[in-house]
């Protein structure tokens, strides 16, 4: 049985209360797409943290301009954070774009056009 340290419980609340602020408290015109925070990864000290957002959009500028409003409202949300996580310390947060999602699908696709391929022979 795998123990949960405080630094998993801490990621799990940080990942949940930044997409709410994002979503809720935050009314920037510029997220215009649909996102998700994938993953939190928080150093041991708390002092920096990774935010793993995925964007969703079939137009590539939009989804690039979206994660740049988010990314841009990084002190902001960070702000908001401390308003609602009792911890002494608040990580900085370093939002990363994750295209995990992107590169599954472009998997997928590749996989169903090699199975179409062998069926006609």
């Amino acid at each position: 049985m795998k123990k949960i340290n405080r630094n998993d419980r801490l990621n799990g609340e940080f990942q949940k209360e930044i997409y709410e602020i994002i979503t809720r408290r935050l009314k920037n015109p510029l997220i215009t797409e649909m996102f998700s925070i994938l993953a939190v990864d928080s150093s041991r000290d708390l002092s920096y943290a990774k935010v793993y957002v995925s964007v969703y959009s079939k137009n590539e500028e939009k989804k690039k301009a979206t994660f740049e409003a988010i990314k841009a409202d990084a002190k902001k949300i960070r702000y908001e954070l401390s308003k609602v996580i009792r911890a002494r310390t608040v990580p900085e947060l370093n939002f990363v774009l994750d295209t995990s999602m992107d590169y599954g699908d472009k998997m997928d696709k590749l996989f169903k056009s090699i199975n179409e391929g062998e069926k006609r022979d």
